[in-house]
């Protein structure tokens, strides 16, 4: 675990100009939407809806990884996270996001991640329940990654980020 420095704070997921991915809340078809999905698109440039449109569609756990276009960031990884109360096993599905998302980013060599929480937003998981499965999902996986170093929650608002510190620090404990 000490490989693995994880830090959750407030900005814009769209301006992670030190990390080497960025993770999208995606939607099926990968293309533009609200939220994390429609400000990465937007940042992104039209480049990255082409280079997603055939990799659509994915389902509720998967990821794929594109070139980062217009961002700052080398490369997007791609997650479909569940809709709370609609895909299940939620807390499964959800996990398997940042475990597939980790994956992708330890095998094309990388060091640096930025990631949203996932499922949050239009998708309607609670946050606490959440930042719980994704915590426990990424220190399960920390242990098997090769490349990855840090990760980084970029997260809405201080009350997410406090949350998710919360939980991570109880997850150490």
């Amino acid at each position: 675990m000490k490989q693995l420095r994880i830090e959750c704070r407030v900005g814009d997921i769209a301006n992670q100009g030190d990390m080497d991915a960025v993770v999208n809340a995606a939607n099926a078809g990968l293309g533009p939407g609200g939220g994390v999905a429609g400000a990465l698109h937007r940042a992104a440039g039209p480049g990255l809806a082409r280079e997603c449109a055939p990799l659509a569609p994915i389902r509720p756990g998967q990821a794929v990884i594109t070139g980062g276009h217009d961002l700052p960031n080398r490369f997007v990884i791609h997650c479909l996270g569940p809709v709370h109360g609609r895909d299940q096993p939620a807390d499964r599905l959800l996990a398997q996001c940042y475990h597939n998302a980790l994956d992708l980013a330890d095998r094309h060599r990388l060091r640096t991640v930025a990631m949203p929480a996932l499922s949050t937003g239009a998708f309607g998981y609670p946050m606490a329940e959440a930042a719980a499965v994704a915590m426990a999902a990424v220190l399960e996986w920390a242990p098997r990654l090769q490349h990855v170093r840090e990760l980084r929650w970029v997260l809405a608002n201080e009350a997410d980020r406090a949350l998710h510190q919360a939980v991570l620090d109880a997850a150490r404990a």
